[in-house]
């Protein structure tokens, strides 16, 4: 790989562009909103607003998804899923796995799923 590739692959990462990319089209495909380019201009305000603390950050599921989500994954009933379908559900969601660290033997319960996710 060239130096020059690398560097910008880098770059993306360090600031997390793919991800961000991806929630949008999820939004976008979502939404399906008349005025694409404004509501994609509406949402980048948004999450400037909600990580300068001055609005909420916009999200593509609410409460009640999230629940029934984790309900998908706890096919059993248990209460809980393991770190591994946490790590793969994230994923589903466009979300970084990159700092997670969560031991193979960790459970997680519905609560923490939806603090986190």
């Amino acid at each position: 790989m060239a130096a020059g590739e690398q560097q910008s692959r880098e770059y993306l990462e360090r600031h997390r562009i793919p991800e961000l990319l991806h929630r949008l089209s999820a939004l976008l495909l979502y939404h399906q909103p008349e005025r694409p380019r404004e509501f994609l201009i509406q949402v980048l305000e948004k999450v400037k607003a909600g990580r300068q603390g001055e609005g909420e950050y916009p999200y593509l599921m609410d409460e009640t998804n999230l629940s029934a989500m984790f309900s998908l994954l706890d096919v059993v009933g248990q209460g809980h899923i393991t770190s591994t379908q946490y790590r793969e559900a994230l994923k589903t969601l466009g979300l970084s796995t990159k700092d997670l660290q969560l031991g193979d033997d960790v459970n997680i319960t519905l609560d923490v799923f939806m603090e986190e996710v």
